[in-house]
């Protein structure tokens, strides 16, 4: 007798009742995960990955429904189960880890409270309870259970959190475990130990798992299948080697090409792009939905709908692909230029000068040292990359800066050779217009009441003092430059796609033609198509217009691919700068090598990767003699304790804080010559 499969979807199509008609969102998608598999979802935000997820529970909108197919969990109809049974499936079968644990957890109650309620469902109770609870956390590697059952979700990380959700979903033993976005928004370092975690929870309870992300590197780690979602269309399905290495569709080809691989960098050619937008929800498709952003489409495509063609896979077995052409799918042409501008010799002097920068927050009475001692400088034109885990001074760097707090007296910061004044308000028009900000999410940047026009015109009121037909004339060039049409201007944010809300975002931070712009994980939420637009936008405004840019990201990847040079910061230190390519190539500090040896990689080559133990000590406590001694996998002994070393130059422009001699480093490193994908 054949085994069930873990989940089945059978021709399965969901609509959304908008505006008086049901307008379409999945459009008959067909998959199964076996037991014990692992299934990765990929495809662009709006095509259906988390409606597909949502049907699966039956956790749809009040204005969503299935309007056709079915789906079968553990061999049962979800859509025939009455509420007791569907009750007992969410409780005993099926489990969802979401994208913000911080939703997903009640800021109200204590995590042993939210954890133990679960067990108390399924009639245990007191201490058993709480001794399951405690298991839980322990089984998610969580230090000190005891202590985090009695605290509440705002007092963990994010990473800690991460955990906590995972932990309350594997609570009752789920034979199916849904990941919507799990790492989206995780450090490198976080992201590879819950995924690691994933992993081994997997090995030990036999747990199959539908894995949705944008992040194809992740899911080419984490998946044993991979199905591409287009316009609610599975249109390629395979096994994540083939569907990876050996694309058949054009869409998962012009996926691919949009991520910096190889360790390229901006002045090796511009990413490719995918023209164009997803159709709208409810749109009548006609032919192939990929047809009006496909270079290799004919009339044949956009008039005769293709089948899910079954093509033979490396192994023997079947692949899937939606697409006439599929034997062409890898001779796409590039939609996106490769060619970049002559880059200018950046001889000038550093447009950004800072010395000795330290910041103190007073932490319920004890001295909180967010930045110590930094000093870094910007020439026009380059780009300074910031990266580090969650609490390593990136963010506070950023905001003292642009003058949002205040450092500590000592300290300079130095804009085109004159003294920036510490506090925004005191700061002339001239520096306030210099020194510009992109923040992660425009969303929460733009004012949702005002048209886009509003917003635009606004920022060159008040940074570039323009009125009139000077000001209609500038908002054109403003509107090109970030490649915006007239149309978006009558339009409010909240009628754009995130990527578009993010060229809202840059425009209006480059109305005051600024000298300095900081882009704070600026592509962090988007997909990878737009992820790569963004980016090269940001790089041929650069060369264009000469700005410098502090660019904070938790992507190595992008990182490399946008910086000149590069900082790495742990506890408000730099531990490592110099030229992007010497940081990344190596020898590095030991806390680079670890940041580097947990970035997940396309191409699922095994990597050794260096675990850091602990969390990141607090800044208000930090260790004595080296502050990464306590997690440090390259520890050399009691002077690392007691001894911090000094910034001190490995090679030319090169520098790195570490007791051990770069010789060395190079030796114990060699030839671990990490590139993120």
């Amino acid at each position: 007798m054949t085994e069930k499969n873990a989940l089945e979807l059978n021709d399965l199509s969901v609509a959304y009742r908008v505006g008086g008609r049901n307008r379409a969102v999945l459009r008959n998608v067909s998959l199964r995960i076996g037991r014990g598999e692992a299934y990765g979802l990929v495809g662009e935000s709006g095509c259906g990955k988390s409606t597909a997820a949502l049907s699966v529970v039956r956790y749809l909108p009040r204005n969503g429904s299935i309007t056709g197919g079915s789906i079968a969990l553990d061999g049962q109809d979800v859509m025939k189960l009455d509420p007791e049974a569907l009750r007992r499936a969410r409780a005993e079968s099926v489990s969802m880890v979401y994208q913000d644990p911080g939703k997903a957890l009640n800021p109200s109650l204590r995590i042993g409270r939210q954890l133990t309620e679960i067990f108390e469902l399924a009639g245990i109770s007191g201490k058993a309870a709480a001794d399951k609870a405690i298991a839980m956390l322990n089984l998610v590697r969580i230090s000190d259970p005891a202590s985090v059952m009695q605290r509440y979700p705002h007092q963990l990380s994010g990473g800690m959190q991460q955990r906590v959700a995972i932990a309350m979903a594997l609570a009752n033993d789920p034979s199916m475990l849904i990941l919507d976005e799990p790492t989206t928004g995780l450090d490198a370092t976080v992201e590879a130990e819950v995924l690691d975690l994933i992993g081994q929870l997997r090995r030990e309870l036999s747990a199959s798992i539908l894995f949705i992300s944008h992040n194809l590197a992740v899911v080419s780690n984490m998946c044993d299948r991979v199905g591409v979602l287009y316009a609610g269309m599975l249109v390629e399905e395979g096994s994540t080697k083939d569907v990876f290495n050996d694309p058949r569709h054009p869409y998962t080809v012009a996926l691919l090409r949009c991520l910096p691989r190889g360790g390229q960098r901006k002045d090796q050619g511009r990413l490719d792009t995918i023209p164009g937008f997803l159709p709208a929800i409810g749109t009548n498709i006609v032919g192939c939905a990929f047809a009006d952003r496909c270079a290799l489409a004919t009339e044949r495509c956009r008039s005769e709908p293709p089948p899910l063609y079954e093509l033979a896979d490396g192994e023997g077995g079947v692949r899937l692909s939606r697409c006439h052409y599929h034997d062409k799918a890898q001779s796409l042409p590039r939609a996106t230029p490769a060619e970049i501008p002559a880059a200018a010799p950046k001889q000038a002097p550093p447009v950004l000068q800072v010395e000795g920068l330290n910041k103190t927050y007073a932490s319920h009475g004890r001295p909180l040292r967010a930045v110590k001692d930094v000093s870094v400088s910007l020439r026009p034109g380059e780009t300074l990359g910031l990266v580090g885990e969650s609490g390593s001074g990136k963010t506070t760097f950023a905001r003292l800066l642009l003058g949002l707090v205040q450092p500590d007296e000592g300290g300079s910061i130095e804009l085109e050779g004159k003294q920036l004044a510490p506090r925004l308000a005191s700061r002339s028009e001239d520096q306030v217009k210099a020194v510009q900000i992109v923040f992660q999410n425009p969303d929460s940047a733009l004012n949702r009441s005002h048209s886009i026009r509003h917003i635009l015109s606004r920022a060159l009121k008040r940074l570039g003092g323009l009125t009139g037909k000077t000001l209609d004339t500038r908002l054109e060039e403003l509107v090109r430059s970030v490649r915006l049409t007239d149309r978006h201007l009558a339009v409010k944010p909240r009628q754009l796609s995130g990527g578009l809300k993010q060229r809202v975002a840059i425009a209006r931070a480059f109305a005051g033609d600024p000298r300095i712009v900081v882009c704070d994980e600026p592509t962090s939420a988007l997909d990878v198509s737009v992820q790569a637009a963004i980016l090269n936008l940001l790089a041929d405004l650069q060369s264009k217009q000469d700005v410098s840019y502090i660019f904070i990201s938790h992507d190595l990847g992008v990182v490399r691919y946008l910086s000149d040079k590069i900082a790495v910061l742990y506890l408000g230190r730099i531990m490592e700068f110099g030229p992007s390519e010497a940081v990344f190539s190596g020898p590095h500090h030991p806390y680079t090598e670890a940041l580097l040896s947990a970035v997940p990689k396309l191409d699922r080559t095994e990597r050794s990767r260096i675990r850091l133990d602990g969390e990141i000590p607090s800044a208000a406590n930090p260790p004595k003699g080296c502050v990464f001694h306590t997690r440090c996998p390259r520890k050399i002994g009691a002077i690392c304790e007691t001894q911090e070393p000094e910034l001190a130059e490995a090679e030319p422009g090169h520098t790195i804080r570490c007791h051990i001699p770069f010789e060395e480093l190079a030796r114990l490193q060699k030839p671990k010559a990490v590139e993120p994908a």
